[in-house]
């Protein structure tokens, strides 16, 4: 069989990832991206990320409750009922997830996958979160684009997932004390001493990577000198910005990247409800690739 009838014989590929990749509905739509949404939770009531609520929509529940909302994975059932049209049309599938150390979400798409045919649906853990994971997933989109076959990709991707790069600048610690994740002392030290943390994604979990203390553009410039200490070993197809109602520094940070990187692709996104809800508003983040 020659390459090209091989080619005409392979089964066309879908991929899949869900809501906390934060890619924009541009995106997903001109990638072709299948999205399955987590749930954010307030009380009883309950939302599907992205599609039922919005970041400013869970700010201002936030504000109303003075409480942050829970958040949750799809079902199984979910993803299942996700995947079936796709293997339906004799498509196969890869679903690129959010990290199995901070959700149950790969586990239950695991699960699901069970309900298929053997070696139709692919699961990879990016170990990541947020567009750590979207840096993965139009990679793999633009393989599928390509025509690669599903088992190709998935050696390319998680080949890469260890090189993805996520740092999170965080412009208040109000959430990451309503989280439980840093004491109300702590938050009233940090505030009074204008300390803003740097958290990295490491081994698929996030953790305090850097304390700055001052102001807001010390710790944007510090986010450029992860780069910079990275510079001969970038991969510099795509790069992506992400921010939480923090357009200004979004600008700033692009702007910073234009003049001592050259980018083939700069992406700006804006974070949805999940990364939002750990992080808070006038949070920004860069998410890069290394070689």
């Amino acid at each position: 069989m020659t390459g090209l009838e091989r080619r005409k014989t392979m089964k066309k590929v879908k991929i899949i990832t869900d809501s906390t990749a934060d890619l924009s509905p541009k995106i997903i739509n001109k990638k072709n991206i299948g999205i399955v949404p987590l749930y954010v939770v307030f009380d009883r009531d309950v939302y599907k990320d992205g599609f039922e609520i919005t970041t400013r929509d869970l700010y201002r529940k936030v504000e109303d409750t003075g409480k942050l909302p829970k958040t949750s994975a799809p079902t199984p059932a979910d993803f299942a009922a996700l995947f079936k049209p796709y293997i339906d049309e004799d498509r196969d599938i890869i679903y690129i997830g959010l990290s199995s150390h901070l959700s149950a979400t790969i586990q239950n798409a695991r699960l699901a996958a069970e309900r298929f045919p053997n070696g139709r649906i692919h699961i990879i853990d990016s170990l990541n979160l947020s567009s750590g994971i979207g840096l993965l997933v139009l990679q793999a989109a633009d393989y599928a684009e390509l025509g690669m076959p599903a088992v190709e990709i998935v050696q390319h991707i998680e080949a890469m997932v260890a090189k993805v790069r996520t740092y999170f600048a965080i412009d208040t610690l109000e959430y990451l004390q309503k989280g439980g994740r840093c004491s109300a002392i702590q938050n009233l030290i940090g505030n009074l001493l204008k300390i803003k943390p740097i958290l990295q994604v490491k081994e698929g979990k996030i953790g305090l990577h850097k304390k700055i203390r001052g102001k807001k553009i010390k710790t944007l410039d510090s986010l450029i000198m992860e780069l910079t200490a990275d510079k001969e070993k970038l991969d510099l197809n795509r790069i992506i910005i992400i921010h939480s109602c923090a357009s200004g520094d979004l600008l700033y940070l692009k702007n910073q990247l234009k003049s001592f990187f050259n980018y083939k692709e700069i992406i700006s996104l804006e974070a949805g409800c999940v990364i939002s809800s750990h992080c808070g508003p006038k949070s920004v983040g860069i998410m890069y690739l290394l070689k």
